[in-house]
């Protein structure tokens, strides 16, 4: 959970000033107090915790709604889930209902074949992408099996980046 900052640029933990926004893997940014920073080797924060968050803004697509012919946006909701909705969709807070084209698109990753055998089966391996543009290798025979909520299949995986 996280403190909301005032408007000074001040941590509201220590009070000692906030650090220069900086932008995530993810394309999210972020302000962290200047006397805090993140160890990747053991993956947790030193010295001041604090981290404020910035919204993303939606980005105009060259595409058109395919309801209302409107230019598409593409929006990052907070769980860093990336959708295409129509520009004319708006929500009224106080009413808590949403108005205008309802057209939404999640998007969802890709998923081509590639010339690799994998090397723990022998089969064809696959190259994943996610929508954040996260990239694994995965054998082809490797599935998903929704009812059970197990995988199945060969287990290799190989993160790219």
């Amino acid at each position: 959970m996280q403190d909301i900052a005032d408007s000074n640029n001040t941590c509201p933990r220590c009070g000692s000033p906030l650090g220069e926004i900086m932008t995530t893997k993810s394309g999210r940014q972020m302000q962290r107090c200047s006397t805090g920073s993140w160890n990747p080797t053991t993956k947790k924060a030193e010295g001041c915790p604090y981290v404020k968050w910035f919204d993303v803004s939606p980005k105009e697509l060259d595409e058109k709604c395919p309801k209302c012919g409107s230019p598409l946006l593409l929006v990052v909701t907070r769980f860093d889930k990336r959708l295409k909705r129509c520009s004319t969709n708006k929500w009224d807070p106080q009413t808590r209902t949403s108005s205008g084209c309802d057209y939404v698109e999640w998007l969802k990753g890709t998923t081509e074949n590639l010339n690799e055998d994998c090397p723990k089966c022998g089969n064809k391996l696959m190259l994943y992408t996610s929508a954040s543009g996260k990239q694994l290798k995965k054998c082809s025979t490797n599935k998903w099996d929704p009812e059970e909520r197990v995988s199945t299949g060969c287990d290799f995986v190989q993160w790219i980046n």
